[in-house]
């Protein structure tokens, strides 16, 4: 599995993989029952410590994202696309959008181009996800 990172962004790193680990799913670039890299293959492949990688796969367990155990190592949930109570425990995803769109706002992006990039990402994530919960 292949991520870009941007070390200079404010963004931490583990924060970064996660989200990029989510984009690669919601792109069906990664499927449900998929495995990732151990942690420290992946921190050698980022070039990162292993302790950043664990605490995003730490995280993406605690979202219900992936399942990690002992002998299949780190795998996408299996009901990943099903709309379950467990994906959504704790999912913030309304106030991390209401930022975007607040950033969107004071940068003067007019409403229509931003209403047209959710649609058009929207629509692109959907035929990935057909399955159960892209649309």
């Amino acid at each position: 599995m292949h991520l870009v990172l941007d070390l200079d962004s404010e963004v931490p790193i583990y924060q970064q993989i996660r989200d990029r680990v989510v984009e690669a799913i919601a792109d069906g670039m990664l499927e449900p029952g998929a495995s990732l890299p151990s942690t420290r293959q992946f921190a050698v492949d980022l070039a990162i410590n292993f302790h950043t990688v664990n605490k995003a796969y730490d995280l993406l367990r605690r979202e219900g994202i992936i399942r990690i155990n002992r002998k299949s190592g780190a795998v996408v949930h299996p009901d990943v696309w099903k709309a379950t109570a467990e994906l959504r425990v704790g999912v913030d995803w309304e106030q991390r959008l209401r930022t975007l769109l607040a950033e969107a706002v004071v940068r003067g992006v007019p409403e229509e181009e931003v209403l047209t990039y959710v649609r058009t990402t929207l629509e692109g994530f959907a035929k990935q996800g057909e399955g159960g919960g892209g649309g």
